[in-house]
């Protein structure tokens, strides 16, 4: 039996993006393969959240193009879902529960009440949360706010998930409780995942392969499978990123 040739998910082709004349992204080739965790790291203002909402359709390249499974990205769809920074992503007049459900109602799949509700029960318990499904989001941490953010886009069944910066205000046991919680829901979904962070140490720890920009360009992509925080891979990592 023949071995099916595994295509990547994402494939950019020389893509680039300016703002006002500025450019911001310049000539990105990169490709995203399925069930890989990739983290994109850089400084501030390097093109990380532009980079993802070119994959996710929210805004167009100048020039290159984007292809989500073959298939070029002209808008957002359901198969790429982003996950914000921000803890006002919830509706505010919704339970937890309820917030999960929400895009569960619009699916075009048209589920019934039932696997709406077991569906929802699934991820709550995924991310923690079966405990709290009854309260509103402000009655929640800021933590907590981010796993009902997560259980929201993963009920969806996206082949893609966009992380921009979701753990950067936590505290640091609140962020490591996350980390743990996004490599665990990793294993069972096989999710793939683009996860924007300016945390070092975050990225060596949750990703498969980082992706360095700088001044809107890849400067590296680093293989990372021993997912090793040591201080010798934060120096590499770090010298990329010095001017």
């Amino acid at each position: 039996m023949m071995a099916v040739a595994v295509k990547p998910i994402i494939e950019m082709c020389a893509v680039s993006k300016s703002y006002e004349g500025r450019p911001v992204l310049t000539d990105i080739n990169l490709e995203i393969w399925p069930g890989e965790l990739i983290c994109v790291i850089g400084p501030s203002g390097c093109g990380k959240s532009t980079l993802l909402n070119l994959i996710g359709g929210f805004v167009k390249a100048d020039q290159g193009e984007i292809r989500l499974n073959g298939v070029r990205v002209e808008k957002p769809s359901r198969q790429c879902i982003m996950v914000f920074q921000e803890f006002d992503q919830l509706f505010a007049w919704q339970t937890v529960r309820h917030n999960i459900e929400f895009p569960l109602k619009k699916a075009p799949e048209q589920l019934s009440h039932r696997e709406i509700r077991s569906r929802a029960e699934h991820y709550l318990e995924l991310v923690k949360l079966t405990e709290f499904g009854e309260y509103y989001p402000n009655q929640l941490s800021g933590g907590m706010k981010q796993r009902t953010a997560l259980a929201r886009a993963l009920a969806l069944s996206p082949q893609l998930l966009l992380m921009d910066e979701p753990f950067g205000s936590l505290d640091a046991q609140t962020k490591g409780e996350l980390q743990e919680t996004l490599l665990e829901i990793r294993q069972e979904t096989q999710a793939t995942t683009i996860f924007v962070t300016h945390d070092i140490r975050e990225a060596l720890y949750l990703a498969d392969r980082i992706v360095v920009l700088k001044a809107g360009a890849v400067a590296a992509v680093i293989e990372n499978h021993s997912r090793n925080t040591d201080e010798t891979q934060v120096a590499v990592i770090t010298a990329l990123l010095s001017p």
